[in-house]
């Protein structure tokens, strides 16, 4: 080997040293960056040696692609999740002591006890007021329920303004990746911004991706609609202020194309987004109409016919909070569990829940004013617990009792919950392990890059040994020429 030679080995040793020192700085002060994708220094043979070629970064594929279809199950079941725990607050705790089953009961309770004593006027004032308990109850519910929809319709207008952003900022991360690729230059760090936005966006909505020429990355939707190509696409939503019964929310639309909500308890909403328009458009819009049927039933149990059961049924103990009508056919009312109310006559005069007569002098039961009639109170207390038809639109099919109904509803989301708790658990999980996978394949471990610092410490020690032997033979060279 000739002096020139060694010296140019020598000086290819210091760049490639020098280069792979600062990738592995680079790696250890991004130890902790989740969007940082190892690098590594390509080292290739020339003529004096090695030299590094180019800094390539050690993504995975496959396991990225993985990660952000998990990110997207585990993002939409726990919203589904979050939703659903809102509304079961509304029961109360463990027992279920605000839920409209028990208050029913204690009705039927209150009822009893009133028909075994019915000259005791303090137990007429108890049974109006554990009445208004249901209706409080059930007006109260029906408000929550619709401030969950109200919520969730607020989360979706968010989450949309958000991806909206997230959107325009990929398309400049992914402009600068592709200006890297067809000028050659670095650009990784675009790449590290460009996988870090579709980490979020896939927490958002579900996607998928096709690479194409020089880099270009266009993202769709997990139903195919198209959302980012060239240029991102429109993702659209008019949010609504106010929600009731009879409100049917706005669509979110993905160029053009309405989103479809999650459906199930183990949901298939991929993100946030399809998950929130479950709850607001399916699980809550059930709930109420579920509140709804229970109030109608009330109010039919309730209803009065008069001394022969001839007359027109109108609204007794409980009304509409409208009229004097009683819906009594199999069919939800819209909204009704917001308005039903305790009549304004059994409030004036509670005995009247005795009697009967709410309804004027025609419907009156008890004509001789007996203290001990207790006839009604046993109908009511029977018609309560008398199966009644319900609508199945509801999701709980079958001929119920009222109490038996509402005991059904509050098991019907309890049931929800619960499998989607476990869903969210292997979700959850399956995301961790995901992620886990692709860090250990394709982040930083700092171990690794300390070991790596101390090759290339050493190879920077045989480099500076040649330099130092070259040096010497120049020296003896010069001192040999004189």
């Amino acid at each position: 080997m000739s002096l020139s030679t060694a010296l140019s080995t020598a000086q290819s040793i210091f760049n490639n040293t020098g280069s792979q020192t600062a990738v592995t700085s680079t790696n250890i002060s991004n130890v902790q960056n989740p969007d940082y994708i190892r690098r590594t220094a390509v080292l290739v043979t020339a003529g004096n040696g090695a030299l590094v070629a180019s800094t390539e970064r050690a993504q995975n594929a496959t396991l990225f692609r993985q990660t952000i279809t998990s990110t997207s199950q585990a993002s939409g079941q726990e919203t589904l999740l979050s939703g659903l725990k809102e509304l079961r607050s509304l029961l109360g705790n463990n027992d279920y002591d605000s839920s409209p089953s028990a208050r029913l009961s204690k009705l039927v309770s209150n009822l009893d006890a009133y028909a075994a004593k019915p000259n005791e006027g303090t137990l007429a004032s108890t049974v109006v007021s554990s009445a208004q308990d249901v209706a409080d109850t059930l007006n109260n519910a029906s408000a929550e329920v619709q401030g969950v929809r109200a919520r969730a319709d607020a989360q979706i207008k968010t989450q949309v303004d958000k991806l909206n952003t997230l959107l325009s900022k990929f398309e400049s991360a992914n402009n600068e990746v592709m200006r890297a690729t067809i000028s050659g230059s670095d650009g990784n760090n675009a790449l590290d911004t460009r996988d870090g936005l579709l980490k979020q966006i896939s927490d958002i909505v579900g996607i998928s991706t096709v690479t194409r020429a020089n880099n270009d990355v266009a993202i769709y939707t997990s139903d195919g609609t198209t959302l980012f190509e060239t240029i991102p696409r429109t993702v659209s939503f008019s949010a609504t202020a106010t929600y009731t019964a009879t409100v049917t929310g706005n669509s979110i639309y993905v160029d053009g194309v309405a989103m479809q909500a999650g459906t199930g308890a183990d949901t298939d909403a991929q993100g946030s987004l399809q998950a929130l328009l479950q709850i607001r458009d399916d699980v809550a819009p059930k709930f109420q109409a579920q509140l709804d049927e229970i109030a109608r039933g009330v109010i039919v149990s309730f209803a009065e016919t008069g001394p022969g059961g001839t007359l027109p049924a109108k609204a007794g103990l409980f009304t509409n909070g409208v009229d004097d009508s009683v819906a009594t056919s199999a069919t939800i009312v819209p909204g009704l569990a917001a308005s039903i109310s305790v009549n304004a006559a059994a409030k004036a005069k509670p005995q009247t829940v005795r009697d009967g007569g709410m309804n004027g002098a025609a419907y009156l039961v008890n004509t001789t004013a007996a203290t001990g009639f207790s006839t009604l109170l046993d109908g009511y207390s029977q018609a309560l617990q008398t199966k009644q038809s319900f609508d199945p639109a509801t999701g709980i099919e079958g001929s119920f009792d009222v109490i038996s109904f509402a005991s059904d509803s509050a098991g019907w989301l309890e049931n929800l919950r619960s499998t989607a708790t476990a869903a969210d658990e292997t979700k959850s999980a399956a995301k961790s392990r995901a992620v886990e996978a692709h860090s250990s394949e394709s982040g930083v471990s700092l171990d690794e890059e300390l070991s790596l610092l101390l090759d290339i410490e050493q190879s920077y020690k045989a480099a500076t040994k040649l330099v130092s032997t070259i040096d010497e033979m120049m020296k003896a060279l010069l001192d040999m020429a004189r």
